[in-house]
């Protein structure tokens, strides 16, 4: 393993901790705020940051955002995810110890098989790590554009399947993902830092949907279901977008395990269930596009 890939899966696992506890911290603060709304960014940007405790919450975050690009300037968006995919694990920890939620058999289930798919996914990187392309431009634009449109569906029909938190996760996530997708054409320099606008955007509306869905239920549930689609969706866009290598052989079917195993568990940890009566009048992100 090379030394710039063993600084890559430190800082992962950094950015993992820092941004679940954030997120834990967010939770509590948002679900103590007046209504959030899409429609009014400024005026939801404004409340949050006028709660003391959700800047805590937000200043973790965006020190492990920070350790997350580094760690793509070092590695594969694949690699990067599927390592930050474990973040599931750490939340439900954190859950658990920090915010006191007894965890249900299913939860339980779902840290073991995340775990599982990490050791696997670790003894795949005797395998292929390359980085892969650049990313053509066309490609990056219309994965921004659907993730948008498939965000705004999230909110618009969601709710009445999984519920309003895990609906927004849904949406979250998907945001969140388009904004990782971003970042790693971002850290590429030349002229794909003008892509910085739509990271900021993506990002943004991102964290508010989140903290919409903070105000409608459960951490483990906003939050398990967006981590699902933020780790699952760049994973993808790895071997799509930017050509990333897979390994050959036995090696590359372990990865591919290993994936699936960390995806399986982000799911068996979101709890898709109703932890509030859906709001179809809420349907701000749908507006927008």
């Amino acid at each position: 393993m090379s030394h710039h890939l063993t600084i890559a899966i430190l800082l992962t696992f950094v950015s993992a901790v820092a941004i679940n506890w954030a997120w834990l911290r967010e939770h509590d603060a948002a679900a103590a705020l007046p209504p959030l709304s899409v429609r009014r960014p400024r005026e939801s940007i404004k409340t949050l940051a006028g709660d003391r405790h959700w800047l805590t919450g937000f200043g973790a975050e965006t020190a492990g955002f920070l350790c997350y690009v580094a760690a793509l300037a070092l590695a594969p968006l694949a690699l990067v995810q599927s390592l930050s995919a474990g973040g599931i694990g750490i939340l439900a920890f954190l859950s658990s110890r920090v915010a006191g939620v007894k965890l249900a058999r299913r939860e339980l289930l779902g840290v073991v098989v995340a775990i599982t798919g990490l050791v696997f996914l670790a003894i795949s990187l005797a395998g292929a790590t390359g980085e892969g392309e650049e990313g053509a431009w066309g490609g990056i634009i219309i994965w921004v554009i659907a993730s948008a449109a498939l965000a705004a569906a999230a909110i618009r029909y969601g709710s009445r399947l999984l519920g309003a938190a895990a609906a927004h996760g849904v949406a979250a996530g998907i945001l969140l993902a388009a904004g990782d997708v971003v970042t790693k054409a971002v850290v590429s320099g030349g002229a794909r830092v003008l892509f910085i606008p739509a990271m900021i955007l993506a990002y943004s509306f991102g964290t508010i949907v989140l903290q919409l869905g903070f105000q409608k239920g459960a951490a483990l549930t906003t939050a398990g279901v967006a981590t699902l689609f933020t780790n699952a969706l760049p994973i993808i866009a790895g071997t799509t977008l930017y050509d990333e290598p897979f390994p050959n052989g036995e090696l590359g079917v372990l990865r591919g395990i290993a994936f699936a195993l960390l995806i399986a568990g982000g799911a068996l940890l979101s709890r898709p269930k109703p932890d509030a009566p859906p709001d179809l009048s809420e349907l701000e992100l749908a507006s927008i596009a």
